[in-house]
């Protein structure tokens, strides 16, 4: 039985997180919560730093970003888009082994839909896709809790070919 023909080795799209940096609070900080939210339909959540880092002007503790994780249908959509601003282009060192894909996004006006705001300005974003297999849920749960089969682990390759088939993207 070869790997479509299985559904547990179908690969599917896990989750998307979508992180924009700010790097202090205040008003900066708010608008890019306030573009999250408009972009994914949903509020938030506020990273702090971990570390003072002087060069920086950051103090431990201090919010600097805006971080957001889609699932399900919402995701699928939305990583249409973003993958849209990218040219439907990702470059090849932006997979990882184990099924996860990163690439940024410079300007948010760049996605299909959004429009330039003045009172929010413009962000870059980071987007992380993770994929994964019907069963990864065993590595989560709580109760006898396991590890996924290294033969079950989504390979770089399979990514590669899942965001070619699925997303029409072209890896470089």
């Amino acid at each position: 039985m070869s790997d479509l023909e299985n559904p547990a080795r179908r690969i599917k799209l896990g989750k998307i997180v979508i992180n924009i940096g700010v790097g202090s609070s205040g008003e900066r900080l708010e608008k890019a919560v306030k573009l999250l939210e408009q972009l994914t339909g949903q509020e938030p959540s506020i990273r702090k730093s971990r570390r003072t880092v002087k060069g920086f002007g950051t103090r431990k503790g201090e919010p600097i970003a805006a971080v957001v994780t889609l699932r399900g249908e919402r995701a699928i959509q939305l990583l249409d888009r973003l993958l849209e601003a990218r040219g439907r282009r990702i470059p090849e060192r932006s997979f990882d082994g184990t099924g996860n894909v990163s690439f940024g996004i410079k300007e948010h006006i760049d996605i299909p839909g959004v429009k330039y705001d003045p009172e929010i300005g413009i962000f870059g974003m980071d987007v992380s896709v993770t994929l994964e297999r019907s069963g990864y849920r065993v590595a989560r749960r709580k109760r006898a809790r396991s590890t996924v089969g290294r033969d079950h682990i989504v390979k770089r390759e399979d990514a590669i070919e899942f965001f070619r088939g699925q997303f029409n993207v072209e890896v470089a």
